[in-house]
């Protein structure tokens, strides 16, 4: 006759069976949520709220460049700035994209610095990375300004499919306001960060809830994800 330890018994009727196993799944997940800081887990949300929207701007553009019968304008020829008489295809667009992708990893040292408490550099490494934020945004407003004064509108353009504009203009536009978002996101941490805030976990103007380093890495994520979409950008509608 086999014989079963007090252990071994213990250890069975621990382990729940058939609904109990789920409820005992779910409330440690509910658990393991109550551990993540609530603006990271909204963060999270909004990105991918964001993600379905941008898809569907990228999706509409592929297929309106797909359907239309009239040749699409060339992105080499249109973004070319000329120096020294000679023109440059996508040289604005090269450098605004390492622009960004540098600011990628000022954002990710400020974060790791934040989690370090090194107040001094966790400032500068945001405003570098809002400076290049700044930068990025400046030189998109000349490639408008300057693709304005070439002609281009919503409605059509000098080089080919009158769509070119309109779906220029949203795509980039959207991203460009996001950027700006996150700019002005960077330079208000900055300053909180500069001021101690963080250090002494004030309590926001609005919230009981108090200021932590968590919201460091809250606003890399929101940055990491703009310089990812720009990725997507720049492959389908500048490479393409």
């Amino acid at each position: 006759m086999a014989h079963t330890s007090p252990s071994g018994t213990a250890a069975a009727a621990a382990v729940p069976q058939g609904a109990g196993q789920f409820v005992s799944d779910w409330s440690s997940d509910q658990r393991v949520f109550k551990n993540i800081h609530w603006g990271k887990a909204f963060m999270w949300i909004f990105l991918v709220s964001d993600t379905f929207i941008f898809s569907c701007f990228l999706l509409s553009y592929m297929t309106v460049r797909n359907s239309t019968k009239v040749p699409w304008p060339n992105p080499s020829e249109v973004f070319a700035l000329s120096f020294g008489g000679q023109p440059i295809p996508l040289i604005l667009i090269a450098i605004m994209t390492f622009v960004l992708i540098s600011s990628s990893g000022t954002m990710a040292l400020a974060v790791n610095m934040g989690y370090r408490r090194d107040r001094i550099k966790t400032f500068w490494l945001l405003v570098a990375t809002a400076v290049f934020g700044a930068t990025f945004v400046g030189m998109q407003a000349f490639e408008w300004t300057k693709l304005i004064q070439d002609g281009v509108r919503p409605w059509g353009n000098p080089w080919g499919a009158a769509q070119f504009g309109s779906t220029f203009f949203m795509i980039t536009g959207f991203h460009g306001f996001h950027v700006t978002c996150g700019v002005i996101a960077l330079i208000w941490l900055a300053v909180k960060v500069l001021k101690g805030d963080l250090d002494a976990e004030k309590k926001g103007p609005l919230t009981e809830r108090k200021y932590t380093y968590d919201i460091v890495e809250i606003v890399g994520l929101y940055w990491h994800f703009v310089d990812l979409v720009w990725v997507f950008i720049f492959a389908f509608f500048y490479l393409w």
